[in-house]
Formats: structure tokens, sequence, C-alpha cells
């Protein structure tokens, strides 16, 4: 009952939120896309389906990245980032990826059922808040036991999606529940807000921000390709 009262209440802020996001004004502040590659900070950068992939944020995004790092440090832990901003293109190839995958993994499901089950989790090109410049996708690496740490739903790199992606769930083990609280706690830090849906999906100055933060605009914009 605990896991069905949590889900319905995370699928619904998830509907509002969709539905709230055409309203949210953006004032853009046209804060430029910078590489995390180009920065000295403490950072493990999971393999793109790009192979020119740059880990791309805003420029205003870099200092609170930094400051996560350097608290990680100190527990002998590093940040990984496993994706921010996305071109539409990027996205569409990651959400036919993923779609094929998952068709391979669960050939009990029709093509419908695991296209619903995909659209849940990567969001169309043109809804997708990485290509604002604003989202971060991140795990943590842990030196001591040199290993990703365990989320729940994956292993190392790897997410298996369902409603265990659910930050809160209730049915994680309870190392998972702390490593997550960890994560998200290091962001929430900085301003970012944790996606109702996925752990590991952090949002700032974008619309999906703006809505949970109550602001009276956003930040970040599209940014279709960079030039």
């Amino acid at each position: 009952m605990k896991e069905k009262v949590y889900c319905e209440s995370v699928e619904k802020k998830d509907s509002k939120n969709k539905l709230l996001t055409p309203s949210i004004w953006i004032r853009e502040n046209h804060s430029p896309l910078k590489s995390l590659m180009n920065t000295d900070f403490n950072l493990i950068f999971e393999p793109s389906i790009s192979a020119d992939y740059m880990y791309l944020v805003r420029e205003g995004i870099l200092g609170k990245i930094e400051r996560i790092t350097k608290k990680l440090d100190i527990q002998n832990k590093i940040l990984i980032i496993r994706s921010a901003w996305r071109s539409f293109d990027h996205q569409q190839i990651l959400w036919d990826t993923k779609l094929k995958l998952f068709e391979k993994e669960h050939p009990e499901k029709s093509y419908d059922e695991v296209k619903e089950i995909v659209s849940y989790f990567i969001a169309p090109p043109s809804k997708s808040m990485h290509a604002t410049g604003g989202s971060i996708d991140a795990l943590i690496y842990d030196i001591t036991k040199n290993c990703v740490m365990d989320f729940g739903t994956n292993q190392g790199y790897d997410i298996v999606l369902s409603k265990k992606c659910y930050p809160y769930h209730p049915e994680i083990s309870e190392e998972a529940k702390k490593n997550r609280a960890l994560l998200i706690g290091l962001f929430e830090g900085e301003g970012f807000v944790c996606d109702p849906k996925e752990y590991w999906h952090f949002d700032y100055g974008n619309v999906i921000w703006a809505i949970e933060k109550e602001k009276d605009f956003a930040l970040y914009g599209i940014i279709d390709e960079v030039i």
C-alpha cells in the first residue's frame, strides 16, 4: 500500500509539471554553455553515445558542480557526470537506443507497452530539459570500494528503468536509500531540484526548476545546437 500511494503521488506530480511547463515564462539570462571537461573539477564522465560529447552545462552552474565535487572529495568519492546538455538529435538517438534495448530485454511486452515505459523516463527531443543546459544526470563513485555506489536500480552505470527509479521509492535497500539521500542532498544543497521520477536527474534554472521552486520565471530556455 505504501509503495502504491507513493508511486501515485509521484505520477500525479509529474503529470502536473508537464501540464504547467508550457505556461512558464522563460526570461533567458543567456548564460553560455561550458564544458565540464575543460575544468579541473574531480569528475568521472560516463561514456556517451556521442563520441564527441562535451558534457556542457550553463556557466552559472559550474560553481555549484565544483562545490559538490569538493564535498565528495572529503568523503573519498567522485561525482559521475552521466549526461548534461543534449541537442535534439542526441536526445532522439538516446530515445531510439533505449527503445531497442528495452524491446530486446522485454520480448513479452508489446511495442506500445515498451514505448510507453521508455517515453515515461526519456523525454521526446523537443521536451527534454537537457536541451536547456540546466539539467545534469549524475551518480557517485566510491573510491574506497572501487565501484559506482548502489542506488537501488543500477549495476555500475547501467540503470534499469522502473518505478523503483522514483527517488524515494520505499522498496529499495537501506544502503540505496542512504546513497540516494547523499546524491540528492548534494544537488538540492546547491539549489537544484530532483526529478520526481529519476533519482539521478537534477534541474536548475529551467522551467521544471521554476515550477518546483515556485519561481516567477525560468532562467534557461532551449538551446537546440551549439554554434
